[in-house]
């Protein structure tokens, strides 16, 4: 049966594709036509475990994407902390800390991101990095957050195995959880002692970008000692002599060079500097059966270059699926969301250089980031709820959004000192599109690190020892949890149409109808510590039976409206 919806589900991707294709060359697969609350504390009582409905088909516009940095989140092999003689003492919080695959495995074997409600977990790469360190004028710096690549075809050892990234993707799997693994096609990492720049037909090393037009966003680096990608180059060039001698040392050397020719082969794609790292990058598709990429950097490369990935991403899934039909979750395409830095909501599916605008909605990506919504989050629910709505629901829009309050570079979150963490949740959650929780989001882990210089202060070690022991903290996560769980199992949260039912108290109703399924609930916020009344008439019958998933009570509907008298000043109504 959920098989059955989910081939009639319409995707924003399909539209996508539709569109995209009337100009691009592609491989053509079948496509398918056609929020304020108050800052009450949350009960003191125990962290809940997940109730996830299995009835409940996943789209990605109602994803809730768990954003981590691989390094700082959980540390399980303690084996595996020191590689490559990365001893330097580095600046505060510039190092390894010892996070890796393993721990994030242990974390989903203990239910943390189901109880959370997350569906998707999205981490900083985990290809090998640069072996030196950068002393960037604050102390020496090593490739900890996984944008440094030397060699996108190995793991970095610090992060952990091949055989360790696929017990974490088939344990995602087993838990109805996605893996989004994190692209970057821009640049190398810096040039050090240990690492030799790539060749000049590979990579450029200045200008550094003024980003004033396209190509001064485009044909540059983006900041001094990172070399940029000739992704707009069609010179066929050969492997960097630095790694195929790194290929030759490992005993890898002959496999490496037999696959590349089976790919362009197969594509029929020039050998340039792109192309080959498309094929890197799609390897953990084929191989680990990935459900999606975040693409960093996405307005510094060509648009054609993001069209290119998304061919082979979706050819590396369909063949994956093919040939593991028992481990397939669903059919939905495989994710590209993009970080295109400044895009918001507003600007729905174009991007503006100034000089050039470009509609990345046509050229690979179901979504982007949304940049917009921690300015969003400053007004009232309402005008977040209805904006968003507008924005995303009816005509023939093709774009999504993945919102966020936090993230590991925005230096201007929307709660810095943790002092809105249950607004944070009550806003972020129940909005219209997809969410993206920073790791730490949930537990109020500080931005704040004495010592710190720039983006180090929002990446420290996930806060494990206050989950555990501090009862503000876990009261913090029990309500992130239980709104978590609640739009993990109701379509309707985030890829519904919403509609206000009454401005005060403040309530509203999320309904999704698509093809052979729907889904619909009734909200309040702001409501009264008490009793409180609701009408529900718009949604649900006389004698329907509700449960309030907040406070775990049951009401019947009688006369249009419900009764319950609880100490939260929020409603999670669903039909029982």
């Amino acid at each position: 049966m959920i098989k059955s919806i989910l081939k009639n589900i319409i995707t924003l991707k399909s539209l996508r594709k539709f569109f995209r294709n009337l100009t691009v060359k592609t491989y053509i697969f079948s496509i398918s036509f056609l929020l304020l609350l108050s800052c009450e504390k949350a009960p003191k009582n125990e962290i809940i475990e997940s109730s996830t409905s299995q009835k409940t088909p996943f789209v990605w516009e109602n994803a809730t994407v768990y954003f981590l940095l691989t390094d700082r989140f959980n540390n399980g092999n303690s084996q595996n902390d020191l590689n490559f003689n990365r001893t330097k003492k580095t600046a505060k919080l510039r190092g390894f800390k010892g996070g890796d695959i393993k721990g994030i495995t242990k974390k989903i074997e203990e239910g943390y991101f189901s109880n959370l409600g997350v569906n998707a977990i999205w981490f900083t790469p985990v290809v090998e990095q640069i072996h030196g360190s950068v002393d960037e004028g604050t102390g020496n710096t090593y490739g900890f957050h996984g944008y440094w690549a030397k060699d996108w075809t190995a793991l970095d050892p610090n992060f952990g195995t091949g055989e360790e990234l696929k017990e974490l993707v088939e344990k995602a799997h087993q838990n109805g959880i996605r893996i989004v693994l994190d692209g970057v096609i821009n640049h190398t990492g810096p040039v050090t002692e240990f690492d030799p720049v790539w060749p000049d037909n590979w990579v450029r090393t200045n200008p550094q970008c003024d980003y004033k037009s396209y190509k001064g966003t485009t044909a540059c680096t983006l900041v001094k000692n990172l070399p940029d990608i000739l992704t707009e180059s069609n010179e066929e060039v050969e492997i960097p002599i630095s790694l195929a001698e790194k290929w030759k040392s490992e005993g890898r050397y002959e496999q490496e060079i037999a696959e590349l020719n089976t790919f362009f082969e197969r594509t029929g794609y020039l050998r340039t500097p792109h192309h080959y790292i498309i094929k890197w990058l799609t390897d953990y598709i084929s191989e680990f059966g990935i459900d999606g990429y975040r693409a960093d950097t996405v307005k510094h490369l060509e648009e054609s270059v993001w069209a290119e990935f998304d061919d082979q991403c979706e050819y590396s899934f369909s063949e994956w699926k093919k040939n593991n039909p028992d481990k397939v979750l669903d059919n939905n395409d495989f994710y590209l969301v993009g970080e295109v830095y400044g895009y918001g909501i507003s600007s729905e599916n174009i991007y503006d250089f100034g000089d050039k605008k470009v509609d990345y909605f046509k050229n690979g990506f179901n979504s982007l980031i949304n940049f917009e919504f921690k300015y969003d989050a400053q007004k009232e629910c309402e005008f977040i709820f209805s904006k968003y709505n507008e924005k995303l629901q009816g005509g023939s829009k093709h774009f999504g959004v993945l919102n966020y309050l936090t993230s590991h570079d925005d230096g201007s979150p929307f709660d810095k000192e943790r002092k809105k963490s249950y607004e944070s949740a009550t806003k972020l959650l129940l909005s219209p599109g997809a969410a993206q929780i920073y790791y730490g989001d949930e537990s109020a882990r500080s931005l704040i690190i004495e010592g710190t210089e720039g983006d180090a202060t929002l990446r420290s070690f996930m806060n494990w020892s206050e989950i555990n022991s501090d009862k503000n903290t876990q009261d913090i996560l029990l309500h992130w949890q239980k709104i978590g769980q609640f739009r993990n199992n109701h379509l309707a949260i985030g890829a519904g149409v919403h509609k206000m039912i009454s401005k005060s108290p403040y309530t509203f109703s999320r309904i999704y109808a698509k093809n052979d399924f729907s889904d619909k609930v009734i909200i309040g916020l702001e409501m009264k510590i008490g009793e409180k009344k609701m009408d529900v008439s718009s949604v649900f019958k006389d004698g329907d039976i509700l449960v309030d998933k907040y406070s775990n009570k049951e009401i019947t509907v009688r006369k249009g409206s419900v009764q319950l008298n609880t100490p939260f000043k929020i409603v999670l109504l669903e039909k029982k």
